[in-house]
């Protein structure tokens, strides 16, 4: 073409201006051919390809992965690709099928299906810790307590905790030694009394009922809409995808 695309250094490898442009230019059509493809995939009637997914760490072990293990011992052809995100991922950007996030997050020009019940969520610590401390009666108090934290990587920031209780609804943004972006490293360091922690309370529910974690302002605890699957609209959706959402709609009981 007789201009220059790339910068080589002996370390890495940049796009020059020409080349951005170029890239800018032939990414949105090869995004467009790729539809393509699996739209004529999708006119084959044996389910096979990639169905990649983004979602949180909770939503993987407690809803998507004990529901598409039967999926993928039943068709061979098919492979599914889980990514733990807490950020707000734009699917088509980032060239997943589908994502997972409760519903009331999940954008207008998505389609959204339930997989899962709502649920609330939790506000624990062990016993340890609240020994010879004051029980937390109104969410303020947390900030007087060790709490450990979410850092969200959407907006780099720490999540504010939300609460409930007869229409009144608060944030409450806590402090502690501690803080993850894992639900599972979250609730460990609660077991291990480093301050309360605000987790699902289904999560929670075990280590509660056998005394290893104390519940407080349950009166407060928020209530959520359930995980909802969502993603983008299109004329033909390929046969894995489609098998997968199959699998994981929610069916009331």
């Amino acid at each position: 073409m007789g201009v220059r695309l790339l910068t080589r250094t002996t370390r890495s490898v940049s796009l020059t201006e020409a080349g951005l442009r170029l890239y800018n230019t032939l990414h949105p059509m090869l995004s467009e051919l790729d539809s393509e493809l699996a739209s004529l995939r999708a006119l084959s009637d044996k389910p096979a390809g990639t169905v990649r997914i983004t979602a949180h760490d909770y939503a993987i072990v407690s809803v998507l992965w004990p529901r598409l293990q039967p999926l993928l011992k039943r068709y061979p052809d098919i492979q599914v690709e889980l990514s733990v995100d807490y950020a707000l991922t734009d699917i088509v950007a980032q060239q997943f099928d589908a994502g997972v996030r409760v519903g009331s997050t999940v954008d207008k020009d998505m389609i959204a299906v339930r997989i899962g019940p709502d649920f609330h969520m939790a506000v624990v610590c062990s016993p340890e810790y609240l020994s010879g401390k004051s029980v937390p009666v109104i969410p303020g108090d947390l900030t007087t307590h060790q709490c450990i934290n979410l850092r969200l990587p959407t907006l780099g920031g720490l999540y504010a905790w939300d609460f409930e209780k007869e229409g009144k609804k608060l944030s409450v943004r806590v402090q502690g030694q501690a803080i993850f972006n894992n639900t599972y490293l979250m609730l460990q360091a609660a077991l291990d009394g480093l301050g309360f922690a605000y987790i699902p309370l289904e999560l929670a529910q075990t280590y509660i009922a056998m005394g290893e974690l104390t519940p407080v302002l349950k009166d407060w605890w928020p209530h959520f809409s359930g995980y909802h699957l969502y993603y983008a609209s299109r004329r033909q959706i390929a046969p894995a995808l489609a098998e997968v959402i199959a699998v994981l709609r929610y069916q009331e009981r």
